[in-house]
This record gives C-alpha cells, sequence and structure tokens, in this order.
C-alpha cells in the first residue's frame, strides 16, 4: 500500500523550492532588465567605476589588517618579554623563571610572525607601505631571537631589539594613519 506523504513535509519542501528559486533570480544578471542587448561600452564603464572602490575597499582592509597584526606583536613583546625582563623574571634563580622563558620564546616567534604580517599588509596601502619598508630589515633581524628567550639566552640587547622595533612599527603605523595599540594575545594564540 503507497504510504502518502505528510503534509508538513510537502509544504517544506514547495517553500524551499520557492526560496531557491528566488534567491537564482535574484541573484542573476540585472542587466538586462529592458530586454533589450547590452551594448559594450556597458560593461567596461562598470568595471572602471568598481575599481576605485575596490582599492579603496583593499587599502582599508590592509590597514585593519596591520594594526591588527602589529598590536599583537606588540601585545604580547610588552606582556611576555619585555614586562617579565624587567621583574627579573628571566634571571637565574628567579620563580617562575622556566615558565617566563618558554612564554616568552613562544611570545618571541608569535611577535616575529605577526610582524612579518603586518609588514605583508602595509604592502596593500602606499602610504603605509612607504612608511613600514625600512623596517623589513629590523623585522628579519628577530628572527632567531625566540629561541634565545626560550633558552635563556636572550639579555637587554634582545629584549631591547624587540622593543625597538614594535616601537618603530607604532609610530610608522601612527604617522600613517593607522595607529596601533597592545593587544595582548591569549596563550592559545601564542601556541596556535
Amino acid at each position: 500500500m503507497p504510504r502518502s506523504v505528510p503534509l508538513r513535509r510537502t509544504l517544506a519542501a514547495l517553500l524551499l523550492s520557492c526560496a531557491l528559486l528566488a534567491g537564482t533570480t535574484a541573484c542573476g544578471d540585472s542587466g538586462d532588465s529592458a530586454g533589450g542587448n547590452t551594448t559594450s561600452a556597458s560593461p567596461a564603464a562598470d568595471h572602471s567605476a568598481a575599481s576605485p572602490s575596490a582599492s579603496a575597499e583593499r587599502q582599508r582592509l590592509a590597514k585593519t589588517r596591520f594594526v591588527a597584526n602589529a598590536g599583537l606583536a606588540a601585545g604580547a613583546t610588552y606582556q611576555w618579554i619585555v614586562k617579565p625582563y624587567r621583574a627579573g623574571t628571566f634571571e637565574k634563580g628567579a620563580e617562575g623563571r622556566t615558565f617566563a622563558l618558554v612564554k616568552a620564546g613562544l611570545a618571541g616567534g608569535f611577535a616575529y610572525n605577526r610582524l612579518k604580517a603586518a609588514a605583508e599588509n602595509a604592502k596593500g596601502d602606499p602610504l603605509l607601505s612607504k612608511a613600514v619598508a625600512p623596517l623589513t630589515a629590523g623585522i628579519a633581524s628577530l628572527k632567531g631571537l625566540g629561541t634565545k628567550l626560550r633558552k635563556g639566552e636572550a639579555g637587554e640587547g634582545e629584549v631591547g631589539a624587540f622593543e625597538s622595533v614594535i616601537d618603530s612599527i607604532k609610530n610608522a603605523g601612527k604617522d600613517a594613519g593607522a595607529e596601533v595599540k597592545d593587544k595582548v594575545p591569549s596563550t592559545s594564540q601564542l601556541t596556535g
């Protein structure tokens, strides 16, 4: 004996079909609404009109990403490298030294990674790109410092190098209209 489909299922399938049909119709090409053919000049005009706004959007996103990445690098550096170093936590015999060194090593690697990303983001904005370009050598010099921090081999020079690069990035961002504020990443962000 054939089994009838419940009314609710039929109604749900009908509504879903109508919604999909309406969605695909709404997403169709609206350039031919009068039924006539469009001229070849119209798509070119649309493309040139969209290009400046797309470029402005790309620049805005470049600044936003730069600020986010540089802020995370600055927060990690100050929270887990500079502050513990100044408090004497990295010195031999200090309470919590091992944990602080491991966190500093992770923060150093994290900060280096975020600074590289910030420098890459800066390339999307002409003013920011010019401001950050001279700092890429300083960022590159931080590459192995995370390991030195973790091993307890870092001193005033290494901590100062991180602090100097962070301050330079912040100043470059401020000069280009992208002010960077410290944002302390979570421990899971450092390890992930």
